[in-house]
């Protein structure tokens, strides 16, 4: 089995405060998988169409939820945008600016891109929701920002964007994280939702020396 014939593909939400937990564990994925598999990333879209701000009861709930996962994750959180009564905690942008970055310069780069915004969002609090955030977030990161300004708005990348939600509903993505393998046995979940690394290193090694056996299956 060649490198280019198995594949990981990320599915996750550049918003989603468990994929955030998960960042150290998908960073150890990559680094795990580099030279051996090729890995990819597909952008899910946790709440692409919310257009109210946050209520009262909705940020309590958001502020319990991202304590329990610094805990459990121990990913630094700060909770100050969740004292806005104006924002709307509408993902899409962010999932359009991680699809941007990968059509500009592929995965390997989109995956650190997208780990980029999530700590932008859940230390920094900046508002990833705006494009000029995204802009500036995409040139600070190292990406040519005349570019990113340019197709981030466009009909283009919005499509290319709802078709990364339509391939991870196709796998049956239910839930965010979800890490599926992809080889000459198809595709199969590897992990849905949060999961420390040291419970997935040895399975993804059985499954990158073929070893694994497969009894868990994404639809194609």
């Amino acid at each position: 089995m060649t490198t280019l014939n198995k594949e990981l593909i990320y599915v996750g939400d550049p918003m989603c405060s468990w994929c955030y937990g998960f960042a150290p564990a998908k960073r150890k994925l990559e680094e795990q998988c580099a030279g051996r598999a090729v890995t990819t990333l597909v952008v899910g879209g946790l709440h692409i169409d919310w257009t109210e701000p946050q209520d009262a009861q909705r940020k309590k709930f958001l502020d319990e939820h991202w304590h329990e996962i610094g805990e459990r994750s121990s990913q630094p959180f700060k909770f100050d945008i969740l004292e806005r009564d104006d924002f709307v905690y509408n993902t899409e942008p962010a999932c359009r600016a991680a699809v941007t970055a990968r059509e500009m310069q592929g995965n390997v780069v989109a995956l650190n891109f997208f780990t980029h915004l999530q700590g932008a969002f859940y230390a920094e609090n900046q508002d990833v929701t705006q494009e000029n955030v995204l802009i500036d977030l995409a040139a600070d990161f190292g990406l040519d920002k005349a570019e990113f300004a340019k197709l981030l708005p466009t009909d283009e990348f919005k499509q290319k964007t709802m078709q990364d939600f339509q391939f991870a509903q196709r796998l049956g993505v239910s839930g965010f994280p979800t890490v599926v393998v992809n080889d000459e046995n198809g595709y199969a979940y590897l992990t849905v939702g949060f999961q420390p690394y040291e419970n997935l290193e040895a399975i993804v090694e059985a499954w990158l020396t073929g070893q694994l056996q497969r009894d868990q299956s994404a639809a194609e």
